[in-house]
């Protein structure tokens, strides 16, 4: 069972909520949507919109729940680690992308972009995929090359955008794409050069897809085409690869406006940074779901005579997985109240690198206690293992994160220090 999270009473409500909607709706459909690689079915959806869930960092005075203090972020890290542990696919992973979208706006968005955008990912009217990543640019985000080019059509002022990105998870499902783009066609200003549309769309078939602006209200000519990426794991929300040719956004969707044009990626930062204790939340889930299937087959499973959890070595195992679980979980708290005061960058990347790695040998601990039935996908702790490998993959792979982030920190921070 769960250690004590030495939380107020308000969070072990926000708790209950969210664990018994993980256990009455997503663990029934979690296996059937990991074996079939199926949709995400809408009443998931619509039931989290009613909680919710997509508005609790989005501030009050647009539609939702955040006041702007700790609470905003331990109640998101609490929320999510309860829909991962129903199902990473088809619960925890559905708040991370209005999560990215929501902070791209408030950190650099206009305040009617944010009247316009803000409420709607709150009540769910919308749901946003992320569009970042390209075949030969992932954690190297300053190099992506898909453009985004000036133009007046039907006399609407905006942008062409022609390119390839890839690894756009929820694509099809999506009603918008918050899509990074090269404005500046000078490449060797690098990250400089780029800046981010909110793109409307409409939604397509999960398993691919085909949009036309001819099909859509509004100026545009536009095609996008979507090709499933099939995964091991991380079923239910589906990624792609996004060909966009001609793809018109208007200039008011430019995030920023004029004073946007070369922000992109700080924007875009701005939503990964609080993506990776969102990640990290994710993380928690998985491993507490592998703890509690562990548990409860080390109580089941008799061997040699005697139930397998009686066995001082599978104690062991339990006592270290515990151990690891709640260590984790207070760090995603103390890493939640840095990041509400402003502060924590280093320590979001810090917890992200940890728990998704913990959650690999925690899920992978689960599965032994399970001996040849961890293997068998009839065990749902065969599904926590892959899953939990996509975590120190994306949202900041786990060695750009070490290199390019905690390690170039801990140097700037001894080198700041020596100075002083």
């Amino acid at each position: 069972q769960q250690g004590p999270r030495h939380l107020s009473d308000d969070f072990e409500m926000v708790q209950d909520a969210f664990r018994r909607f993980a256990d009455e709706k997503l663990k029934p459909i979690a296996e059937h949507i990991h074996r079939t690689n199926g949709d995400i079915p809408e009443e998931i959806i619509e039931g989290l919109a009613e909680m919710g869930a997509f508005g609790l960092s989005i501030p009050e005075e647009y539609g939702g729940f955040a006041s702007g203090g700790d609470a905003d972020y331990i109640a998101m890290v609490v929320a999510t680690e309860e829909l991962s542990r129903g199902s990473l696919g088809a619960g925890g992973s559905l708040i991370t992308r209005p999560e990215i979208l929501a902070r791209a706006l408030e950190a650099g968005g206009t305040e009617e972009q944010k009247q316009e955008w803000l409420p709607k990912l709150a009540s769910a009217e919308i749901m946003n995929a992320v569009a970042v990543t390209e075949p030969d640019y992932g954690s190297d985000v300053a190099g992506v090359t898909v453009s985004a080019t000036p133009t007046t059509v039907d006399g609407v002022e905006g942008y062409l955008i022609n390119g390839v990105k890839t690894w756009c998870t929820f694509g099809a499902r999506a009603d918008v794409l918050m899509i990074l783009a090269r404005t500046n066609p000078d490449r060797s200003i690098g990250h400089r050069g780029l800046s981010m549309f909110i793109s409307p769309k409409l939604r397509g078939d999960g398993h691919g897809f085909v949009v036309s602006q001819n099909d859509m209200e509004g100026a545009g000519g536009g095609k996008m085409e979507g090709r499933p990426i099939d995964t091991i794991g991380y079923r239910g929300m589906h990624s792609y690869e996004i060909a966009l040719e001609d793809w018109f956004v208007p200039a008011t969707n430019l995030i920023g406006l004029d004073g946007g044009i070369g922000k992109g990626f700080y924007y875009q930062m701005a939503g990964f940074e609080n993506g990776r204790l969102q990640t990290a939340a994710r993380a928690l889930g998985v491993m507490q779901a592998a703890y509690e299937a562990a548990e409860e087959y080390a109580n089941e499973r008799k061997v040699f005579g005697q139930p397998v959890g009686e066995y001082q070595l599978t104690q062991a195992k339990l006592a270290r997985m515990a151990i690891t679980i709640q260590a984790s979980r207070q760090f995603a708290y103390d890493v939640a109240r840095l990041m509400a005061k402003g502060e924590g960058k280093l320590e979001a990347s810090l917890i992200k690198a940890y728990v998704c790695k913990a959650a690999e040998w925690v899920s992978r601990e689960a599965m032994q206690i399970h001996g040849g039935m961890g293997y068998a996908e009839e065990y749902d702790v065969s599904r926590y293992w892959v899953d939990a490998r996509v975590l120190s993959i994306f949202e900041g792979a786990d060695e750009t994160l070490c290199l390019k982030v905690i390690a170039r920190q801990l140097v700037a921070d001894h080198k700041a220090a020596s100075a002083a």
